[in-house]
């Protein structure tokens, strides 16, 4: 029988972000801890926008630039150097990072890519220091069973974590801490053929026991995140973001 769901033909896939346990971030020495007290570095900055490849420039961080927003970050040197910053490149890719990763992509029978390429996405919230976030593919076109159902997985990759905001936003100023700035995430995303909440949460908690079966990922709140991306036929694709609990 038919359930209202699909019915209305909706349509999820999912995003999981999970933090691995490794020795340092993923592109330099720092360890990927949290403090706690106060900073002992502070520093103000302002998202500008800037032209692309292509001469373009981003509409949405155009928007961002308009409204005079200043991002004053905090920072601690026993968890964050120059790379966080954006005083200093970063390092080679943590090979330890990788590492898991291709784990867990061959535990979900994904493709390991060629040659893993680093790539940057944008990012307009302040939450970065250089104003995109850096992404690596790992591996593509992987699946897994759940239930009596094979979910297609489109792809894993390595990213960056974000900065952590503290607190409530004072005037026009907006406040960072870049502790968690760096530290490895792993990414998987499914394709769109969820059709129902219940299939989503049983979706997750399978990605989530393939992750932990590596016992190389962090746990806790706030070490996994999860972006649902929804939609129904004539309607528009909605993307629910930063989901903890399942």
């Amino acid at each position: 029988m038919e359930t209202d769901y699909e019915k209305i033909g909706l349509k999820i896939g999912l995003e999981i972000h999970q933090q691995l346990d490794t020795s340092a971030k993923l592109f330099c020495k720092c360890p990927p801890e949290l403090f706690k007290g106060e900073p002992e570095i502070t520093f103000l900055r302002r998202l500008r926008p800037t032209q692309s490849e292509l001469g373009q420039i981003d509409p949405a961080a155009f928007f961002e630039f308009q409204k005079g927003v200043k991002i004053l970050y905090e920072a601690s040197t026993a968890t964050s150097c120059l790379v966080e910053m954006d005083e200093e490149p970063p390092h080679p890719l943590n090979m330890e990072a990788v590492e898991i990763a291709l784990t867990a992509a061959l535990m979900m029978k994904a493709n390991p890519v060629d040659e893993i390429h680093v790539l940057r996405k944008t990012v307009i919230d302040g939450s970065n220091t250089t104003g995109f976030q850096r992404t690596c593919v790992i591996a593509l076109n992987g699946e897994m069973i759940v239930g009596e159902k094979i979910v297609p997985i489109q792809h894993v990759s390595l990213e960056e974590d974000a900065a952590r905001k503290m607190g409530a936003e004072e005037g026009n100023i907006i406040r960072y801490r870049i502790d968690r700035l760096g530290i490895p995430l792993i990414e998987v995303a499914t394709a769109p053929v969820i059709k129902s909440p219940k299939e989503a949460q049983e979706v997750a908690f399978a990605i989530g026991r393939i992750l932990r079966a590596t016992g190389r990922v962090m746990r806790g709140l706030g070490t996994i995140r999860q972006d649902l991306n929804i939609s129904i036929p004539m309607g528009a694709l909605i993307e629910i973001k930063g989901v903890q609990e399942l």
